[in-house]
């Protein structure tokens, strides 16, 4: 446990890495601590003021029911096929032999998994405008530079196009515009039959029998895309990295996916206990994001015997959580057997974050991740370009391969 400094966080932040003393944050959210605080203030020029990762208290709760119901069972298990097809679709369109970047390829699938069958956006223009324009958004944190402009708001000053911030709302104010005609479509043309997530949500109701306004679904639109599409690609692009770095690894894997057969259930693939493994320890090794969401102090604690004030910001580290030797033996090496011979609690392994505020589509990303990772393996003999360590980098929010993991078919 140590403390530290972050520009727009506060002055003191605590970082804490120990399974125990991250159990008793999480489990004890809106009592001794509490979601809130400056991530609410830098993240709504991007996602509004009512999505479910600003919203706190009842209203944060409300939302997430709302929203809940769309990431589990019978509507994951409804994308299986598309996702299947679309990895299909998207690699055969690869030429043998050619270098290509990894993470290029697991973006474009998974944002068009989000758009095709989370979001259902059926009108094919409106589509492709949406693919264009969702990178150049999330390039608004690419750099410490621009990153820095959510930060501090005496320098969000729209000085024209060229100007980093007047880029920003002009790229974000043509993705409102496709957002609400979408929206509008959809309230004018119900159709129950619909299994996609703007569907469900225009035709839910909260505990008083309202709907959801355009602003709330247009919030709860944009935060579920960037947070979908972008995690998940990186994810699969390690997944694909270690894969091929590992060549027992991917005999292994490839002997499980042939016991199958040659057109394997969706759901038999998604349960492949090695498969499972190796994502498992992907997601260990290199998290994604690699902090929970941070909570505040509301009243004077102990936490592993250190005293803490009221207003004093926790932030629960995911990456060094699953670095512990304690707890991951060798952890920087790949290991997925760890996760065959040993189980671990949802505060030692958290790469969806825990608590009230753990990643709402965690069942869709595992599940995704599985079937492309499984359909490109069984259909392509891919290899590394460069056999050298892969190192993490910052990528926007979240960890993503440094140089995207060459590859070729």
């Amino acid at each position: 446990i140590f403390t530290g400094r972050i520009i727009g966080f506060g002055d003191t932040v605590v970082f804490v890495n120990h399974p125990q003393a991250i159990q008793e944050i999480l489990t004890n959210d809106r009592k001794k601590y509490v979601a809130v605080g400056a991530i609410n203030r830098i993240t709504e020029p991007l996602i509004g003021e009512y999505s479910v990762v600003t919203l706190e208290g009842n209203r944060h709760k409300q939302q997430r029911q709302l929203l809940m119901p769309s990431f589990h069972g019978e509507r994951i298990q409804a994308y299986s096929q598309l996702i299947c097809n679309l990895t299909e679709q998207v690699f055969s369109q690869l030429p043998l032999n050619k270098v290509f970047s990894a993470r290029n390829i697991t973006q474009d699938i998974s944002l068009q998994v989000i758009l095709q069958t989370v979001f259902g956006v059926y009108d094919k223009e409106r589509s492709e405008q949406l693919k264009h324009l969702m990178p150049l958004l999330l390039d608004s944190f690419r750099s410490p530079l621009t990153s820095s402009l959510f930060f501090f708001s005496f320098l969000q000053k729209d000085l024209g196009a060229w100007s980093p911030w007047g880029k920003f709302l002009r790229v974000r104010q043509r993705i409102d515009e496709l957002l609400y005609a979408e929206i509008a479509e959809r309230r004018q043309q119900p159709d129950p039959k619909c299994m996609d997530i703007l569907s469900l949500l225009i035709s839910s109701r909260d505990e008083a029998g309202q709907p959801m306004t355009d602003k709330e679904l247009r919030d709860q639109l944009i935060t579920l895309i960037l947070t979908g599409y972008e995690t998940t690609a990186s994810a699969m692009a390690w997944g694909l990295y270690w894969i091929h770095q590992k060549p027992l690894v991917r005999e292994k894997l490839l002997q499980e996916l042939d016991t199958l057969g040659d057109s394997p259930d969706p759901m038999s693939i998604y349960r492949l206990p090695y498969l499972t493994a190796v994502c498992n320890e992907t997601l260990r090794i290199y998290p994604v994001v690699m902090f929970s969401f941070p909570r505040v102090v509301q009243e004077p604690v102990e936490l592993l015997g250190h005293p803490l004030e009221p207003g004093t910001v926790l932030l629960p580290c995911i990456y060094l959580t699953h670095q512990r030797e304690g707890l991951y033996p060798q952890p920087k090496e790949f290991q997925p057997e760890r996760f065959i011979e040993s189980q671990f609690s949802p505060y030692e392994f958290l790469p969806f974050g825990g608590g009230v505020r753990r990643c709402i589509g965690e069942a869709l990303a595992l599940f995704q991740m599985k079937l492309v990772l499984a359909t490109i393996l069984s259909r392509n003999h891919l290899a590394l370009v460069d056999r050298r360590l892969e190192r993490p980098q910052r990528r926007g929010l979240t960890l993503a391969p440094s140089s995207g993991v060459k590859m070729v078919i």
